[in-house]
C-alpha cells in the first residue's frame, strides 16, 4: 500500500514509517528536517506541513498525521492546522483506506502547555468530522492519544532523574511507552482494523487517572 506519514524525521514518525516499510509498504514521508529513514520504499520530502508546499501524491491509501511541535509558539499552527491542510489534500479519495492522527493525552486532561493541549483538543475533534467524511470511501479515521513517549522531544525530563521521578509516580504503570510501541498502534489501527472509527484511543500507561504536568 502507499502511504503518507508526516513528521518523519524522527521519534513516533519515523518509528511508524520503519513499521510500514519493514511490513513491504510504500512510504512517502513528509518533514522539516532531512530524511532519516533509508530504504529504497522510501520517499522523503523536506516541507512545512503548515505553510510548505505540499508534494503531488495520487493514490495514497493510509494518511498518518504525526508532524508536530511542542510549546513553539506554533503548536496550533502546524498541530492543528497543518494536520488539516495535509489530510484535505489527500484523504478524501477513492483509494483512501484509513486516516490516522496523533493527538496527545493532554486533549483529554489539558494537563499540558496551553496552545499544545488546544491543538491536540483540536485534532482529534477534526479525526471526527474525517471519519464522517471518508465513510462513503469505506474508510477508517482515528487518532491515537499517547501520554509519556520516549522521545528527544522530552528530553528535558527525561534527563532530569528528580523530574523523572516525579512523573514515574504519576503513572499507574511506572514508565512510558517507547515510540516502536506507537508505531504497533498505528499499525494496527490503520492496516489492520477495518470496523472501528471516529474513536480516539488513549496510551498513557495509567497517566490520565491522575493528570498532574511536570516539567
Amino acid at each position: 500500500m502507499k502511504i503518507l506519514i508526516t513528521g518523519t524525521g524522527k521519534g513516533i514518525g519515523k518509528a511508524i514509517a520503519e513499521k510500514f516499510l519493514s511490513c513491504g509498504h510504500e512510504v512517502v514521508g513528509l518533514d522539516m528536517l532531512p530524511p532519516s529513514v533509508v530504504s529504497p520504499r522510501y520517499l522523503h520530502v523536506q516541507t512545512d506541513v503548515f505553510s510548505g508546499e505540499l508534494p503531488s501524491v495520487s493514490g495514497v491509501e493510509i494518511l498518518i498525521n504525526n508532524a508536530g511541535v511542542q510549546n513553539s509558539g506554533r503548536d496550533i499552527d502546524v498541530n492543528l492546522k497543518g494536520s488539516i491542510r495535509v489530510t484535505e489534500r489527500y484523504a478524501f479519495q477513492e483509494k483512501i483506506k484509513s486516516v490516522l492522527f496523533i493527538a496527545s493525552a493532554s486533549a483529554r486532561t489539558g494537563s499540558e502547555f496551553p496552545e499544545y493541549a488546544a491543538s491536540k483538543g483540536g485534532v482529534v475533534a477534526y479525526m471526527k468530522n474525517v471519519a464522517l467524511r471518508v465513510a462513503k470511501f469505506g474508510a477508517t479515521a482515528n487518532s491515537l492519544s499517547p501520554g509519556g513517549v520516549k522521545t528527544e522531544l522530552n528530553a528535558h525530563v527525561m534527563d532530569d532523574p528528580v523530574l523523572w521521578a516525579k512523573i514515574m509516580d504519576e503513572t499507574l504503570l511506572p514508565k512510558w511507552a517507547e515510540a516502536e510501541e506507537i508505531a504497533e498502534w498505528a499499525y494496527f489501527v490503520t492496516a489492520v482494523n477495518r470496523s472501528m472509527t471516529a474513536q480516539d484511543i488513549l496510551i498513557d500507561n495509567g497517566e490520565q487517572a491522575k493528570s498532574n504536568f511536570i516539567w
